[in-house]
């Protein structure tokens, strides 16, 4: 499917040039301000720890205790993935284990999780997936819980079914308040560590009244961007995939810009 975008709207402004291989915008109102191959079934990188940052916050109870263990540091680190830095043996809460999945994007907080409350990886990419179809994405398919390419039956998604996750996901105070964090400290306690994460999302910070949402990268998948902001009263929420380098944030930006200048250009 080819670029568009409102026949309505006036160019106040040039489109973005956009060369992800897929994109799509849309606002709260539902009006849809940029489209390129948005039905495309690719591979999504990390941008799958949305759907387990949405089943955990379904299911888990934050303030709860979850204990790392060996296999969730191999996990991460034999398969060369994104780390929050965890260590066999520490307790942290569920809650703070959302900060080091979606900000590090921490396979090893992926793997915490959907252990805890599968129980067990298999139970809880069911879950994952049953999330999808009673959230309409007819086009997503989970594998795991953190977007690492799997040899066959790989996961995959799109651009419309992530914007549309996203602006569910979007609803919930816990999940707004962690991806649109820049920094997230754990204090050292006799449960753990000291940990800093940082957002790997470029964008918050470089333009106005951006949300997050995550960032996300395989050889595959390429990069991959899912990313939320307010503009003119609306939230707009867009996703990028399959980019072959790191624009993707100053694209994003322009996408934002772009859609709050048509929302303004009526």
């Amino acid at each position: 499917m080819g670029i568009s975008y409102p026949a309505s709207a006036a160019r106040a402004a040039d489109v973005p040039a956009v060369k992800a291989g897929a994109a799509y915008v849309v606002d709260s109102d539902g009006t849809i301000h940029f489209r390129k191959r948005e039905t495309r079934r690719v591979p999504v990188a990390s941008l799958v720890k949305v759907m387990t940052a949405y089943v955990v916050l379904r299911e888990g109870r934050l303030n709860e205790a979850i204990t790392v263990t060996a296999a969730d540091t191999k996990h991460a680190t034999s398969n060369g993935a994104t780390t929050a830095g965890l260590r066999k043996g520490e307790r942290l809460t569920a809650r703070d284990l959302l900060y080091g999945l979606m900000l590090p994007s921490g396979a090893d907080a992926a793997n915490a999780l959907a252990r805890k409350y599968g129980p067990g990886k298999t139970a809880f990419v069911a879950k994952m997936n049953r999330a999808a179809r009673s959230l309409g994405l007819a086009d997503t398919r989970y594998t795991n819980p953190d977007g690492l390419p799997t040899p066959a039956n790989g996961g995959y998604s799109t651009a419309v079914d992530q914007v549309t996750l996203a602006q569910r996901a979007l609803t919930d105070p816990t999940f707004r308040a962690v991806v649109g964090s820049q920094v997230h400290k754990v204090a050292k306690s006799a449960l753990h560590r000291a940990h800093t994460w940082r957002n790997s999302n470029k964008l918050l910070g470089r333009s106005d009244g951006v949300l997050g949402v995550k960032t996300g990268y395989t050889n595959a998948a390429q990069y991959c961007l899912l990313f939320a902001g307010e503009r003119n009263g609306r939230l707009v929420v867009g996703a990028l995939l399959h980019d072959g380098d790191e624009r993707r944030f100053t694209t994003a930006a322009q996408l934002l810009d772009y859609a709050g200048e048509q929302m303004a250009a009526g």
